[in-house]
């Protein structure tokens, strides 16, 4: 099989591990090579995502390192041995590589924790709300690719509604939920879904009031396979997404969003009888935004 020429991050990401494993201890690529019994020429490739890595020799060279973790080093023999295929394999070539990647790492999620300053997060988003705010992007583009963004981010919302969802808690800034985008009925639709969500026993929703503490003001989302350190953080931006595996960045998001869900209002809860609403909290804060649309 010859070496590939676009790697995926999750291709990348396991190259990086192995080189973060070898170089953790001092090992040359050449040592490391002689480990797994394999050519240094290849060990390059494999850093580098372009090629693979069999289990066995993984488990060779995680043994030579002293790895005592073998929870870890399973589940990036997983990574690395996934065929990557999945609902989005149909999209190839019609989406931006990193969209595909980001389905990648939702459908392997155990958690997915986003913070949003701006907008409704895009799994939690309705056809109409996801349609306005794609059309009244700043980037310039054909209805057929607005089109066709639209019908893959409402594809993503799948995973909500699998046999074995993954956990999702969104934090969501008050500014996003004013009727910004769209007309009325956009908005009130896009407000009974979140509270319609909420009812999901996997779904919790935040909402970050005005008279909050000043927001962080970039949305990240946070994508938690059930071994968090192989775990990914997205933050948005408006070329290019970056996607950060390493332990600091991990570890530095997971202290922001911890502080982000102190501030938050209670999460949306419709389970509680009215009158256990008489403190401030996400439902009563998007119920006073959605009467005026009704």
């Amino acid at each position: 099989m010859g070496l590939r020429a676009n790697p995926t991050y999750r291709q990348r990401r396991f190259g990086a591990e192995v080189r973060a494993m070898r170089e953790k201890v001092g090992f040359t690529a050449a040592r490391a090579a002689e480990v797994m019994g394999m050519n240094a020429s290849h060990i390059s490739t494999v850093e580098a995502g372009r090629t693979g890595l069999s289990a066995d020799r993984l488990q060779r060279l995680a043994a030579a390192v002293g790895s005592e973790d073998s929870t870890y080093v399973d589940a990036l023999a997983e990574l690395g041995g996934a065929s990557g295929k999945g609902w989005w394999t149909e999209y190839r070539d019609r989406v931006r590589p990193s969209l595909l990647d980001l389905a990648e790492l939702e459908d392997g999620a155990a958690e997915v924790v986003c913070y949003e300053p701006f907008f409704v997060p895009g799994l939690l988003q309705t056809e109409s709300y996801a349609s306005v705010i794609h059309r009244q992007g700043y980037a310039k583009a054909k209805a057929a690719e607005h089109d066709l963004a639209v019908e893959f981010r409402v594809a993503r919302q799948r995973i909500l509604r699998e046999e074995k969802p993954p956990r999702v808690h969104a934090i969501v800034h008050e500014a996003a939920l004013h009727p910004s985008y769209g007309d009325r009925r956009v908005m009130r639709e896009q407000l009974v879904r979140l509270i319609e969500l909420s009812r999901l026993p996997h779904v919790n929703v935040q909402v970050l009031p005005f008279d909050g503490p000043v927001p962080f003001g970039t949305s990240f989302t946070m994508l938690l396979p059930p071994v968090r350190r192989l775990g990914t953080v997205v933050v948005a931006h408006v070329e290019r997404s970056l996607y950060l595996g390493d332990v600091e960045a991990l570890a530095r998001y997971t202290d922001l969003f911890a502080r982000l869900r102190e501030a938050a209002l209670p999460t949306v809860d419709v389970s509680v009888p009215p009158e256990g609403h008489l403190a401030k909290d996400s439902l009563g804060l998007i119920q006073r935004l959605l009467y005026p649309l009704l």
